[in-house]
């Protein structure tokens, strides 16, 4: 009698604890994964130890994911207040309505702002000064969305219900306000996509020294033009020789002295 008296108490008491190891098993399992995005993304990342207490994002990512649960259940003001607390702490800005996946990693972390209808990935990296925002008073669905895998350089500002396609890569300073296909890169302001094909490889990141800049191509396209033109001329009117060479000579002379950084000058 004892022994099944035991087990009526011992048994209801089991019941009670398993789904809370079942939370906290969960909940090790989702910092376990925080932790090792870091360590895949950062080189600079050298250990556990260091990714817990040294990454801010980090910690704003978690604070964002308490707030988040909060407002869920249409907690009031509690999670505004945890995500100013987040933000006084790490100088990330993260609205508890916003929708994250797995895997987000924030570098560096100072100046990001992601909006309350924001809807984020899985495996997606941001970078310093990123802004997730809106584009004015509007109600309902307002921030954009993030395709898994994304990759966002740093101060790039996203904004508007606009649509980043799966690996697509965003330049940094780029202001972005049309969707973006998939597996392309962006660059400018605004936000003009570069195609892309083929798989990501290794850490993702985007090759700052090799992103096209449309704008330099169109004039490189006005120069080739202007010079075809110059040489017409010249063929029809062969006594304007001098003059043009005169002109080169004196636009040179200007442009040296804009860009004479060498010297101390330049603009």
């Amino acid at each position: 009698m004892q022994k099944m008296a035991k087990l009526t108490v011992i048994v209801p008491a089991l019941c009670l604890c398993l789904p809370r190891v079942t939370k906290v098993r969960r909940a090790l399992a989702i910092i376990h994964e925080d932790v090792r995005a870091v360590r895949e993304r950062d080189p600079a990342a050298t250990s556990q130890i260091e990714v817990l207490t040294s990454y801010s994002g980090l910690h704003a990512l978690w604070l964002y994911r308490l707030a988040h649960r909060l407002w869920k259940r249409r907690v009031p003001l509690v999670p505004r207040w945890i995500s100013q607390l987040g933000r006084f702490l790490t100088q990330v800005e993260i609205h508890p309505g916003a929708t994250i996946g797995r895997g987000l990693f924030i570098d560096h972390g100072s100046g990001v702002v992601i909006g309350e209808t924001t809807e984020i990935g899985d495996n997606v990296t941001l970078y310093q000064g990123v802004t997730l925002g809106g584009t004015g008073k509007e109600t309902g669905k307002r921030h954009p969305t993030l395709g898994d895998h994304v990759v966002v350089g740093a101060g790039a500002k996203l904004l508007g219900s606009i649509r980043i396609g799966e690996s697509a890569k965003i330049g940094a300073g780029s202001v972005v306000v049309q969707d973006v296909p998939r597996r392309s890169t962006v660059v400018g302001n605004p936000g003009r996509p570069v195609l892309v094909e083929g798989q990501r490889v290794g850490i993702p990141d985007i090759d700052y020294r090799h992103l096209p800049d449309p704008v330099a191509e169109a004039i490189r396209c006005l120069v080739a033009r202007i010079v075809e033109m110059e040489k017409e001329l010249d063929e029809i009117h062969p006594d304007r020789g001098e003059r043009r060479r005169r002109a080169v000579e004196e636009a040179e002379r200007v442009l040296e002295e804009l860009l004479g950084f060498e010297a101390g000058g330049g603009i």
